[in-house]
């Protein structure tokens, strides 16, 4: 968020340690998160964001810290106001998507209504099939839809996506940026860079415990990933890249050229005939920052 856009601060974590033993899971990290935004909590497996997530919930307690929610600390009440949606939630095999939300419903004392959880979730077509039978794209709507039910203006999403194929994971991403859209502040965690980088306004990446970059995802390429690459076919011009003054690898019979300023890279080769029919330009992305930062894929 920029200028008058920008929002009050729905969430503050001040100096949060925990440790496991001799295992120090996080160490002090700070951050603050604006009301109404996408903030993404990335880092490799062991970087100590599952830990945060965890302690932000109010499902662990921190060693040390401090947690204010609307600029106070969290009351008994907190649990009530935030929706949270699992990888896996244990539901009866029994009951019906539909009787599975009425019940839920029975929980809370304000909750959106059938008709519009169904609506906004696209539930409608199994809502009479069990638990058990539907398939992981729509348990994965399921599973938000029930993180929603009690109006919660702050929501956790813990990859989401994970095991969905590419068209459910577009149709859960459209379901997120309408919730976006309504006000509610969102914090993601996720393994796949093209989804934190579509969804989220804010990221911080973590690594040891420690939060090693924080910014937009725009911030964060311009920052760490400076080099555009130009793929080009190897075998019809290798023996002509000596004699031009870029600087390139050789990688699976192709030619990567690595350039800070495509127009004039590209006007060099044009000038030296070099053929471009089956150029392919690949620009940074947050993928990329990731790997720079922290030098491992982000995998289970």
């Amino acid at each position: 968020m920029k200028g008058d856009e920008r929002m009050s601060v729905l969430l503050e974590i001040k100096n949060l340690n925990k440790k496991y033993g001799k295992l120090e899971a996080v160490k002090g990290i700070s951050f603050s998160i604006e009301q109404g935004i996408c903030f993404g909590l990335l880092g490799p497996n062991g970087a100590g964001k599952t830990t945060t997530i965890e302690v932000i919930e109010d499902i662990i307690n921190p060693d040390s810290g401090e947690i204010l929610y609307k600029g106070k600390p969290r009351s008994g009440s907190f649990k009530e106001q935030v929706g949270i949606q699992f990888q896996e939630t244990s539901l009866l095999y029994f009951l019906t998507v539909k009787e599975t939300l009425e019940a839920f419903q029975s929980f809370y004392p304000v909750t959106l209504s059938l008709e519009e959880l169904v609506d906004l979730c696209h539930l409608n077509d199994f809502l009479d099939q069990y638990n058990d039978k539907i398939s992981g794209g729509q348990k994965q709507r399921f599973y938000l839809a029930l993180a929603l039910i009690n109006k919660p203006e702050l929501v956790f999403l813990d990859e989401p996506s994970t095991g969905l194929d590419p068209q459910a994971r577009r149709n859960l991403w459209n379901i997120v940026n309408i919730i976006k859209k309504q006000g509610k502040t969102i914090i993601l965690t996720t393994h796949y860079m093209e989804e934190a980088e579509l969804l989220c306004d804010e990221i911080a990446i973590m690594d040891r415990g420690e939060i090693i970059a924080q910014g937009s995802p725009d911030d964060l390429i311009k920052e760490y990933c400076e080099d555009i690459i130009i793929i080009l076919p190897g075998d019809s011009i290798k023996n002509q890249m000596d004699r031009l003054d870029v600087q390139y690898q050789l990688r699976q019979g192709r030619i990567e050229i690595i350039t800070g300023d495509l127009n004039s890279c590209l006007k060099k080769l044009i000038y030296n005939h070099i053929d471009l029919t089956d150029m392919i330009v690949r620009s940074p992305n947050l993928e990329n920052v990731f790997l720079n930062l922290t030098g491992r894929q982000l995998r289970d």
